[in-house]
């Protein structure tokens, strides 16, 4: 049984082809057009409609790279349903090297966003109707600020009970549960009733092997699991650990950062995380873990001042025996990363 066409923004794929699909956003200040890029692979047989993207935060590139790799890998006549990736949604953020659009508004606190509203709400609301409202699922791909690195992981609302499931055969090395924050994608896509997933790895403007190979490969498994490919049975992967509170260790003096437990590292409670020193080198003082955790990201600042967020340490066990000034951090919202200051 053949697909039906699926159609996008005017333009009608046939089953069994890719298509190319340029949204127009608006003309920048030299009189340029400024697109949303869309590509569609629509498959040879009927199935769900998953879509993939990237560059919400202009600066977050990894994603870009993770999906060029993927249009390479899907083949349309193998495909069963539609994949809409999206590799650059943030074009004015990419050209710019700039996690936000050019008035400073950051697209993932602008959704639902309005047709004539602010860029960013004209950009929010088009990402909203033309692709958002097609899908069945949603993966968005994100990656750390600039000078932070983030082990690949996945996020997922404690409302999606699909999302946590197709997390599971992503299979990243954690997955944490997050709340939903206002004006996210997240949150737009489940009110639409859309689940999604986000994924955080690597560092924002740089390309790291390991996020970008984990991505795909975890994306592919999710696209099996949906029913979309079929996938040759490889290696057996270990189960993803799963978290819900997490909290940032920070500089307690000015100084050099020395970090012994870069992210990935398994730690307990008293564990040496990290020294900072002053520069000469005579005078030091120490991070311990203050539970059983995951360094699930980390700095990549050499120089520090007092209070630089150092070390993201996601919990892991009960907590017994956590004091007053930890307990409550845990039960603190998780940051954004242009939060972490």
């Amino acid at each position: 049984m053949s697909a039906s066409p699926f159609t996008i923004y005017g333009e009608t794929i046939a089953s069994g082809k890719r298509g190319v699909v340029n949204i127009p956003v608006s003309r920048d200040a030299a009189d340029r057009w400024v697109y949303l890029p869309v590509r569609v692979i629509h498959g040879a047989s009927p199935g769900p409609v998953l879509f993939v993207s990237a560059a919400v935060h202009g600066d977050e590139i990894i994603g870009v790279e993770i999906i060029r790799r993927l249009l390479k890998k899907i083949s349309p006549s193998k495909l069963a349903g539609t994949l809409i990736a999206v590799p650059v949604v943030n074009a004015y953020g990419f050209v710019a090297h700039s996690r936000y659009l050019p008035d400073r508004r950051d697209l993932n606190r602008s959704f639902p966003g309005r047709e004539e509203g602010s860029l960013a709400g004209r950009l929010a609301f088009l990402f909203r109707s033309e692709i958002v409202e097609r899908a069945d699922f949603g993966i968005d791909l994100h990656s750390a600020a600039v000078h932070r690195y983030n082990l690949p992981q996945i996020r997922v609302s404690r409302e999606s009970e699909r999302a946590l499931e197709l997390a599971r055969a992503f299979a990243p090395p954690i997955i944490m549960a997050s709340n939903l924050r206002e004006g996210s994608l997240r949150a737009m896509a489940l009110e639409k009733g859309v689940e999604m997933m986000l994924y955080e790895a690597g560092e924002a403007l740089r390309f790291d092997p390991l996020s970008i190979r984990m991505g795909l490969n975890g994306i592919l498994r999710v696209m099996a699991e949906m029913g979309m490919i079929e996938l040759k049975r490889g290696r057996d992967i270990a189960p993803s650990l799963e978290a819900s509170r997490s909290i940032w260790l920070r500089a307690p003096r000015g100084g050099i950062s020395d970090i012994r437990r870069p992210s990935g590292k398994i730690v307990f409670k008293g564990d040496l995380l990290a020294m900072v020193r002053n520069p000469l080198g005579n005078e030091e003082m120490p991070i311990r873990a203050p539970m059983d955790g995951l360094v699930i990201g980390h700095s990549r600042m050499g120089a520090v001042h007092r209070g630089d967020a150092l070390l993201h340490v996601a919990q892991l066990g009960d907590g017994e025996g956590l004091d007053p000034e930890t307990e409550e951090r845990l039960n603190g919202p998780m940051l954004d990363e242009h939060e972490v200051v």
